[in-house]
């Protein structure tokens, strides 16, 4: 068992980080050292990963410890920072429920005060969700760079055969340009296509042997090489991006073809169809996953012309069939889908009284929270400091002739390694001013307003105040026999439960003239045992 003598024993959980800035300042033996040194005492045992936290299930020697802890082995954990714990709502979940029904009886942060109370547990609620968000977010701004690129007429990819990326312009906004060595030899090669006297292998062949064609790594073209060469639009001047998403951008790099010499190559390779851009603007796309197949949701718009000159146009979101072809889950009209998305919004909708009573609580608990980081960082501070003195003293010592070369030599290397290290402790602390009382405030606006925002947007035909209302729903999002669900993130799914509570409350007080004043619903709030289970 994990007591012995009424002692607790502890997992001290350690895990390598892949964020650039952090690899040096989170690396494995940085943080046992600050683990061993800030908690002495504590009957503590090492637990190692170095995959990924931002996907459940990928950590095994974290699911070990967690079927230890349950086993009883040992009922406390201890680790650097909440972040190292995890970067996903599911493990984040995990965690805080086995804190709150005492399976694991004491967590214990490096960085981070933690106190075993509901306002203690919401605020690890908030710590996990910010490194949730942060982790989502970056991929989140990949994707919007890629994207803003794509929509600048950049193809936000390796660039074809017969182009080449630059490699030398500003982050952003590099560009594709011609490649010297291969445009004119891929150029002769769609002249053999078009005259239509050569099959792609043919002209593979002579391109190869005769012309002395190689892809940019060296490497000889395949079969397949050189029907996909054929068949991108890119050639032309046009692209899809994302992939599969039915978006089509006119790129700003010089076409190697025209469109109708690609269409004469798509006939005679007896393609019946060929991709053409889409033009209108598609509000709800983006992260709409198919719930039968796992595809993406792509639209297209149809026209229905009527008899007496009327012309209606309808937007449809169905599968892509990229991963199922025989996939037949229904398409959906933008309409309905509006609907869905309007009654998903109510759900977390909140009362202003409520949003500033629950941020009220979240400014005081915050307090504490800030006094403690700053007493780490102090700490920190002056190890550091005391560090730099004494490799101060170290070459003042060397030049009043004290130590010899070799003794200054490697006393100087320790010194540095200490102070490197000490550094980059104090960028990590330093930059880790918890910003989880924003995100609450944000989650919390959000609900309070969205859904209010998005009926007005809808009535008054505002497409990108839909677009971005619909983006804030997260990233995991299924349409399954026409029904939209939403998987809400680790901050919107505790504020649903809390909305619907809230909403029970202000019907039983109904009429308005029941409610005396503001501080008759605080205390009213603070009575519901709900906020003990998602507490505020």
């Amino acid at each position: 068992m994990s007591k012995e003598k009424g002692k607790i024993k502890y997992f001290a959980y350690v895990r390598k980080s892949s964020e650039g800035e952090e690899r040096q300042a989170l690396s494995i033996p940085a943080q046992k050292d600050q683990l061993t040194e800030r908690f002495r005492g504590l009957d503590i045992e090492f637990v190692e990963d170095k995959a990924s936290a931002f996907k459940p299930f990928n950590r095994p020697a974290f699911a070990d410890m967690l079927v230890r802890i349950i086993k009883g082995e040992r009922t406390g954990l201890v680790a650097w920072h909440p972040d190292r714990l995890s970067r996903n709502e599911k493990d984040a979940g995990e965690i805080t429920y086995m804190i709150r029904t005492g399976v694991i009886e004491d967590l214990k942060l490096a960085t981070y005060h933690f106190e075993n109370t509901p306002e203690g547990i919401w605020m690890l609620q908030m710590a996990l969700s910010q490194s949730q968000y942060e982790s989502a977010k970056k991929g989140r701004d990949v994707k919007r760079g890629l994207n803003k690129k794509a929509e600048m007429g950049v193809y936000p990819a390796p660039a074809p055969l017969g182009y080449m990326n630059d490699k030398y312009g500003d982050k952003g906004y590099k560009s594709i340009f011609v490649d010297p060595e291969r445009f004119d030899i891929v150029r002769k090669m769609f002249d053999l296509m078009l005259k239509g006297t050569h099959t792609p292998p043919q002209i593979l062949e002579i391109a190869s042997k005769e012309w002395g064609l190689r892809m940019r790594n060296g490497k000889p073209l395949s079969r397949s090489n050189v029907y996909l060469l054929f068949t991108r639009p890119f050639y032309y001047g046009e692209f899809e991006y994302p992939v599969g998403s039915g978006v089509w951008h006119k790129g700003i790099h010089k076409p190697m073809i025209t469109r109708e010499e690609y269409d004469r190559i798509q006939f005679l390779l007896g393609r019946k169809s060929y991709p053409h851009p889409k033009r209108h603007e598609i509000a709800y796309r983006g992260p709409i996953k198919c719930g039968g197949c796992g595809a993406m949701i792509t639209a297209e718009e149809k026209v229905k012309h009527q008899k007496n000159g009327n012309t209606h146009r309808y937007t449809y979101y169905h599968c892509t069939r990229r991963k199922d072809p025989n996939c037949r889950e229904p398409a959906i009209e933008e309409a309905e889908l509006e609907k869905q998305i309007a009654a998903e919004l109510a759900t977390i909708e909140i009362p202003p009284a409520f949003k500033d009573w629950a941020l009220a609580r979240l400014k005081e608990a915050n307090t504490q929270e800030v006094s403690d980081r700053e007493h780490i960082y102090g700490a920190q501070r002056r190890e550091y400091e005391a560090c730099v003195r004494k490799v101060d003293n170290l070459i003042d010592m060397r030049a009043n002739g004290e130590l010899t070369e070799d003794e200054f030599k490697s006393r100087k290397q320790t010194l540095l390694t200490e102070k490197d290290r000490l550094q980059a402790l104090l960028k990590d602390t330093d930059k880790r001013v918890e910003n989880w009382l924003e995100i609450a405030e944000r989650g919390f606006n959000f609900a309070e307003k969205a859904a209010a925002i998005f009926t007005e947007a809808k009535q008054n035909g505002d497409f990108g105040v839909r677009k971005e209302i619909f983006a804030a729903l997260g990233s995991d999002l299924k349409l399954k026999g026409r029904k939209l669900s939403i998987d809400w993130d680790n901050l919107l799914f505790p504020i649903q439960t809390m909305a619907k509570e809230v909403r029970a409350i202000h019907a039983r007080l109904e009429p308005v003239e029941n409610i005396a004043n503001t501080k008759d619903l605080s205390e009213i709030y603070s009575k519901n045992p709900i906020f003990d289970v998602y507490p505020i």
